[in-house]
């Protein structure tokens, strides 16, 4: 059974930065793909990034967050740069166990792991 555990939330400012975690446990990172979501209150889950063969972001993001993974540690990372008050939402981490070249924004219907998911909030 694959579990993923986020970590790395927090309260910051906006232009500062955060680092997000993301432990996939009962698969190897490198036959996972992962991607995180975001879910501000009161909007739907939008797509963030994802890794797999790979890369991919949304518009709101590219230039400033960068997706990685550390296959030794199984864990996969979100840099976020240039914080903005509207990157404020709960951060979840999804896996699926196939891996794919991305030509556009994946689903979250696709992804079939879940994390717990964790908070990021931006203040002016």
């Amino acid at each position: 059974q694959v579990q993923l555990a986020e970590s790395g939330g927090g309260v910051v400012q906006a232009g500062d930065s955060l680092r997000l975690s993301c432990v996939v446990s009962g698969r190897p990172i490198r036959m996972t793909t992962v991607a995180w979501f975001r879910q501000a209150s009161g909007k739907e889950r939008e797509f963030v990034a994802a890794l797999s063969l790979n890369s991919w972001y949304s518009d709101s993001v590219r230039g400033r967050f960068n997706i990685s993974r550390d296959i030794p540690k199984d864990t996969a990372y979100l840099q976020m740069d240039r914080l903005k008050p509207e990157d404020t939402a709960v951060y979840y981490c999804a896996a699926r166990s196939s891996l794919t070249a991305f030509v556009g924004a994946p689903k979250a219907i696709e992804y079939q792991e879940w994390g717990q998911g964790t908070q990021v909030t931006v203040s002016i």
